[in-house]
């Protein structure tokens, strides 16, 4: 009589396994087969392992901020050193103005990018309408720091470069960010 070294009961798999259609849990999914389930036996045919799209949504919302970054400095750099504008501002009341240079461009775009970025995770853990809150967010300080250049910069020129320099960072974020 030959026997297997491990026999089973009739209808189960041996430990570890799931069968074809069937998720760890021992739940079938529609249409799954062997080559359609993880590790974990979570997916069905077909579909997208569960670690690949965060992953990209992280890789794309870093390259947003860096391009809201980017974008910043090359308005920096065709006001300044190309157009000779004198980009300053007052950090105070009774302050002497202060130049902005492209490290504050680059430093303050990557800090609010990444201030927005945070913003987002944590609402989309929270609410399914995460994007639309934080779109609403976004706009509302967009808005409320358009007052930094138009009450504080020295100049019409100044003035303007830093209101769409603003503005520039503001529409790469709000339009890249919420996007999966």
């Amino acid at each position: 009589m030959n026997t297997p070294a491990n026999p089973t009961p009739a209808g189960t798999t041996p430990a570890g396994t799931t069968p074809a259609g069937t998720t760890s849990a021992g739940t079938t999914s529609a249409g799954a087969t062997p080559t359609g389930t993880t590790s974990a036996g979570t997916t069905s045919a077909g579909a997208t392992p569960t670690g690949t799209r965060p992953a990209r949504t992280r890789v794309r919302r870093l390259l947003v901020v860096i391009g809201a970054s980017v974008a910043a400095l090359a308005g920096w750099d065709l006001a300044v050193p190309v157009g000779g504008a004198d980009l300053s501002a007052r950090m105070g009341a009774g302050t002497d103005p202060q130049p902005v240079g492209p490290v504050a461009v680059v430093v303050a775009s990557l800090l609010v990018g990444l201030a927005g970025w945070a913003l987002l995770a944590v609402l989309e853990r929270f609410t399914p309408r995460a994007a639309r809150i934080w779109t609403i967010v976004a706009l509302i300080v967009l808005a409320l720091s358009l007052l930094g250049p138009l009450g504080n910069a020295v100049g019409l020129a100044a003035t303007l470069v830093l209101t769409a320099m603003h503005l520039v960072v503001g529409a790469v974020l709000v339009t890249g960010l919420p996007r999966r």
